[in-house]
């Protein structure tokens, strides 16, 4: 997906939604909007004390305002030395105050980024939580990440960098001209004379940097989905010699990403010393104003002050206004992440909950398809009844997998109905039906932590010493003790740490704590050494015992105990039987078991 924005014309629909995020935090927007205020109206004031001190020290005749006379105490100090020494000391205060009132401008601005992007983050992740999980089969996982968290920073700088400092700076230069037309109009034109020179650069310098960003964006995204690709199955590459090539084509996304940012840089290099030369042409015609007029030194000073005070934010406006507009058009696509309608349905209030499932499956009729009407499952009707053990059996892309997968509502079936202890799984409160179904799949995932913690998933109503239980009726007991750190071993993202057949019997062990109504074995024994598989079959022999089950396995041997074999092709049942009545019928089945023992059988075997 492509980052270029579709417009350019600011989006105040979506400034609105990113607002609504800031309505638990509006007392801090409201302050901070109140300090870019008092901060606007700060800034004339120190150059206009530092002309009035020069037009004391000059001999030149200071008419003192009010306010100021009454903060000096300075009625009766007509002595020029004691008046410029009050000056300077209330400039030092001042000093100090207006710091301290940007300090917490800044502070403020910052802190309300974070919490509206840790408000933001939450609900966004919420929202992919809640998702069916068909967006994540047509989703990258590495677009939902950024949008989580790169996306969302992006955010966090329309309030510290974007929206609010911009408002500050553009009301210092407001204050800055306004003070600056009050005390001599004709002066303030003349010395803005190449103003539109500096608007045109700061116009074609936010257009140049934005691409350049945008570009940078881009080859940083292909830079992360190379790398993690590449990380992830540098097995792959090692394997096949094919570092050269793979390296060849990293160093062509870097060159990318190298290229972008020099032309951002080059954009800099222009823009900020054209910046200094329109000031240095401002600050001449100033002068050669006022020499040419004979006025006094401290209006040119003030005026000095002024104009550094105007061009000072207009160097880094337009990059904020980058900023700004990159924020928009990250929130843009968070809210596109929000605005996924695809998502599991909500919890009934009266969902139906039994505190006991007695396990009795039924699918009627049933009609599924991952996208439009390509179905994977046609007409699907079987029963399992409570405490019956069921296979499936059937090619690669039959549709065993997606059978389970309807079952605990990972996906919403398009006709039919499926019905567990004769209620349809719909009528269901999400979390027990789920519970109450244990499963085990073929491609096992373990996170980060300890063998405990992902055995328990962090459960904290599940003890230690169930844990070891359960270990001991599998028979993984002993393989977890030779660990380092036995139970609290760590085993790394994705269980890399362990074989395949490990990462097996620990998710088996997961499965069997939750003490599940249903129990649903997806290829579990198909990466596990023969011996592990005696150890896993004889804890099954006692574990179904009285449980629902239903086992997919292409090892036909694994399932001759099952009571009901089902034999899937294309997405259609094709027979149905236990295992001596299907070998007896020829069909299917009997073929499929004939290559699988023949193969076995084989010399090259």
């Amino acid at each position: 997906m492509s980052d270029t924005p579709k417009k350019k014309v600011f989006d105040f629909s979506l400034l609105g939604r990113i607002f609504r995020f800031v309505r638990p935090y509006r007392s801090f927007f409201y302050i901070s909007l109140l300090l870019a205020v008092v901060m606007a109206l700060f800034a004339p004031v120190r150059p206009y004390l530092i002309q009035l001190t020069v037009h004391k020290a000059t001999g030149k005749p200071v008419d003192i305002p009010g306010w100021l006379d009454f903060l000096l105490f300075s009625t009766e100090l007509n002595d020029a030395t004691r008046f410029i020494i009050a000056v300077t000391i209330f400039q030092v205060i001042f000093l100090f105050v207006e710091t301290a009132v940007r300090f917490v401008f800044t502070f403020i601005t910052a802190s309300m980024g974070q919490s509206v992007v840790k408000d933001m983050r939450n609900t966004v992740y919420k929202k992919i939580l809640g998702l069916n999980l068909a967006q994540f089969d047509k989703t990258p996982i590495g677009t939902l990440t950024t949008r989580t968290i790169n996306d969302i920073e992006s955010i966090n700088d329309i309030f510290s960098d974007g929206l609010i400092p911009i408002i500050a700076d553009l009301l210092t230069i407001v204050a800055t001209l306004v003070t600056m037309f009050w005390m001599d109009w004709k002066l303030t034109l003349i010395s803005l004379a190449p103003f539109p020179i500096m608007i045109a650069a700061t116009y074609y310098f936010k257009e140049s940097v934005n691409k350049s960003f945008i570009r940078v964006r881009n080859a940083v995204a292909a830079l992360n989905a190379f790398v993690q690709e590449h990380i992830t199955g540098m097995q792959v590459v090692q394997a096949f010699a094919a570092e050269d090539r793979e390296m060849d084509k990293f160093k062509k996304i870097n060159s990318e990403h190298r290229n972008a940012n020099i032309k951002a840089i080059f954009a800099y290099s222009v823009f900020f010393p054209l910046v200094e030369v329109v000031l240095a042409l401002s600050t001449g015609l100033l002068v050669w104003w006022i020499a040419d007029r004979s006025l006094d030194a401290g209006l040119l000073v003030a005026f000095i002050l002024y104009l550094n005070q105007i061009f000072r934010p207009l160097r880094v406006i337009a990059d904020k206004f980058n900023v700004l507009q990159m924020g928009m058009i990250a929130a843009e696509r968070v809210f596109k992440v929000l605005d996924n309608t695809d998502e599991m349905a909500p919890q009934q209030d009266n969902a139906y909950a039994p505190e006991t499932i007695r396990g009795e499956i039924a699918f009627e009729k049933v009609w599924f398809a991952y996208t439009d009407e390509n179905y994977v499952l046609k007409n699907i009707d079987f029963t399992v009844k409570a405490g019956e053990t069921v296979a499936l059996v059937g090619h690669t892309g039959s549709g065993k997998t997606s059978i389970i997968s309807l079952l605990n509502r990972l996906y919403h079936i398009q006709k039919g109905e499926i019905r567990l202890d004769g209620v349809n799984i719909e009528a269901y409160d999400l979390d027990r039906l789920r519970g109450s179904i244990g499963v085990v799949l073929q491609d096992v995932f373990l996170f980060s932590g300890s063998v405990i913690d992902n055995i328990t998933l962090r459960n904290p109503a599940i003890t230690r010493e169930q844990v070891i239980h359960a270990a001991k009726m599998i028979g993984v007991h002993d393989f977890i003790m030779r660990l380092p750190g036995n139970y609290d071993y760590n085993v790394m993202e994705r269980g890399n740490t362990l074989s395949l057949g490990q990462r097996q019997l620990l998710s088996f062990i997961r499965a069997l704590l939750y003490d599940p109504a249903v129990l649903i074995l997806d290829e579990a024994t198909s990466s596990i050494d023969t011996e592990s598989e005696q150890l896993i079959e004889k804890a099954i022999d006692t574990l179904i015992s009285g449980r629902t089950s239903i086992v997919i396995a292409h090892r036909l041997s694994t399932i001759r105990k099952a009571d009901k074999i089902i034999v899937l092709d294309k997405g259609e049942i094709r027979e149905v039987g236990n295992h001596e009545e299907l070998l007896q019928m020829g069909g299917f089945y009997a073929r499929l078991h004939e290559m699988q023992f023949e193969k076995k059988n084989s010399p090259a075997a």
